[in-house]
């Protein structure tokens, strides 16, 4: 999930030339957060990004896991037992996402994640097996809950939760919801390659989402296809490991996203994954859930979840690209 989709940036510059002559002013703000950029172009009586801003800082406040005073921290090292509201939604999300993909989602594999060297504190080798044992133990989103007073309830004291698969996702519906309160009736948020979108761009057409793909192997990425999206609010969020993994002394490269069954990073012939849903937090986590299955039942958890995607499968020395019936041509 490591920007492998971004908007068109060519098409941000050519519309901002054009926003002084439409009849409703359209305003353009980017900047740096959570470790990645944003884009956000938004129709509106008057400049938001002051609100854009504190929306963003609040978001960190929960669920980043570099920053030791956020609650997701609290959490994880047992300083705090009960949730903010956001906490519990994007638990639920989480929630349901690992009921969908049978456990493929998990959002509790920090500590194994962290021992192939992603996460927090990084390992610079393959883990010893007794030591991936041991941390695969506390792992398993479905022994652990959260009630209706918010109190949460952990597999053990040393499960960790890791939102990172779906929190910068919900981070962009917040920002939505942000520019929706405030009379926005169009705009596109983009944070780190995930986006929403709604009504139309500034040259009132609609908006053009660019998808980007794995170009060889794991490593390197280009331009797979561009997608046109709105008026309705619909989000696409994408995962592939081509843009974030580690290569040990070795030479073995491994890609980010885990396995939870195994505790090892998976090996699909699933390199990138793409999918559009009516919320950004939705397409995030199931993006993700994608890259653990197997291709074939990757595209059926989508039809049953009613979204729709496009999987960028390796087939011998080339790739193929699997779609599901809705997703735009």
């Amino acid at each position: 999930m490591k920007r492998s989709l971004i908007f068109f940036l060519p098409l941000i510059s050519t519309l901002f030339l054009t926003f002084a002559s439409c009849r409703q002013k359209y305003f353009y703000t980017s900047g740096e957060t959570w470790g990645t950029s944003y884009h956000i172009v938004y129709s509106s009586g008057r400049d938001l990004q002051d609100s854009i801003v504190a929306e963003l800082a609040r978001i960190d406040s929960i669920f980043s896991i570099f920053n030791a005073e956020s609650e997701i921290c609290a959490i994880n090292a047992n300083r705090r037992t009960t949730a903010s509201a956001d906490f519990a939604r994007v638990f639920a999300h989480a929630l349901h996402a690992w009921r969908a993909s049978g456990g493929a989602f998990d959002p509790t594999i920090a500590p194994v994640a962290e021992l192939w060297g992603f996460g927090v504190w990084g390992g610079d080798e393959v883990p010893d097996s007794t030591v991936l044992a041991t941390a695969l133990a506390t792992v398993g989103m479905g022994d652990c809950s959260i009630d209706a007073q918010r109190n949460i309830d952990k597999k053990s004291p040393d499960t960790r939760f890791d939102f990172s698969a779906l929190a910068k996702g919900y981070g962009v519906d917040c920002v939505a919801a942000l520019l929706k309160r405030n009379g926005c009736k169009n705009y596109m948020v983009e944070i780190g390659g995930e986006v929403a979108v709604e009504g139309n761009n500034p040259q009132a057409k609609p908006w053009r989402i660019q998808i980007d793909g794995p170009n060889s192997g794991v490593a390197g990425h280009n331009a797979l296809m561009v997608v046109e999206m709105g008026p309705a609010p619909q989000a696409i969020a994408s995962s592939g490991n081509y843009r974030n993994y580690r290569v040990d002394s070795c030479g073995n490269i491994y890609g980010h996203t885990i396995n939870p069954a195994t505790g090892r990073p998976v090996q699909t012939a699933t390199l990138a994954a793409s999918i559009i849903g009516s919320t950004c937090v939705e397409a995030d986590a199931l993006a993700t859930a994608c890259m653990v299955l197997a291709p074939d039942s990757a595209t059926a958890m989508l039809g049953r979840e009613g979204v729709e995607g496009i999987l960028v499968v390796a087939e011998a020395d080339s790739v193929r690209l699997m779609t599901t019936p809705g997703f735009p041509r």
